[in-house]
């Protein structure tokens, strides 16, 4: 499941050999860093990580660590400082990122573009959007107008109108009050329980309950896990 190499800690248990010819997300030696005034800030290390079809892979790491910067560099959102992401599977922008809207459209105008761009039909797009987000009449609103929370749910529900083999889950199944995050969570771990998922959270409890495996991020190093329980443990630690 995972591959830890130069610059990262040795995985507890043996990663598995995967066929070459499987769908998979590789990360070879992926550095992350930024520009920190004369200087630069390095947050992510020498990454190395394949994820196979199936995988639900919990990102764990305290605030800042790099969880949603590698989420990120997965899905295309940024690209590495050094390194190289191969992807075989088609993926998810990272549910909830509301960056590539345009503000001055609708709801309805961005899920037609999305549609557009993603070769389906709009009306199904569009009907599913609507039964999804309960936002009403505010869809018919310009994006720029929402709430972060209205943007959050708008973002979940293009992704989920789109099939894709791998999603990118960073936080936002806490969007919303309870009843709309259970609903969250039937949509996207039960109706798609055969996807591969990548999820930065810091919900232990959801991580027990849906990942099959984990990788820790601390001080841009990072170590795998097919034991969930146990990195949760060592994640509590930190």
């Amino acid at each position: 499941m995972f591959v830890v190499g130069d610059g990262s800690r040795a995985c507890p248990v043996p990663p598995r050999t995967a066929d070459s010819g499987c769908r998979m997300i590789i990360c070879k030696n992926v550095c992350k860093s930024y520009k920190h005034g004369s200087s630069r800030k390095e947050v992510l290390r020498n990454v190395n990580l394949t994820v196979e079809r199936g995988d639900r892979i919990a990102l764990l790491g305290r605030n800042g660590a790099g969880k949603s910067t590698l989420i990120k560099l997965i899905g295309g959102v940024e690209m590495p400082t050094s390194g190289r992401i191969t992807r075989s599977m088609s993926l998810s922008w990272p549910l909830g990122f509301a960056g590539g809207f345009q503000g001055s459209l609708t709801g309805y105008d961005n899920a037609r573009f999305i549609a557009r761009i993603y070769d389906r039909d709009y009306k199904d797009t569009k009907a599913f959007v609507e039964d999804f987000t309960e936002m009403g009449r505010q869809l018919a609103m310009p994006v720029k107008t929402y709430s972060s929370g209205m943007r959050a749910r708008l973002a979940f529900a293009l992704s989920l109108s789109i099939e894709f083999d791998c999603y990118l889950i960073d936080e936002i199944i806490l969007v919303g009050d309870q009843n709309f995050q259970r609903k969250c969570q039937h949509e996207l771990f039960e109706k798609r329980k055969d996807r591969t998922m990548i999820l930065a959270s810091h919900s232990t409890e959801l991580v027990r309950h849906f990942c099959t495996a984990a990788y820790i991020i601390d001080q841009g190093i990072g170590t795998a896990y097919d034991d969930v329980g146990q990195a949760v443990e060592i994640y509590s630690a930190l």
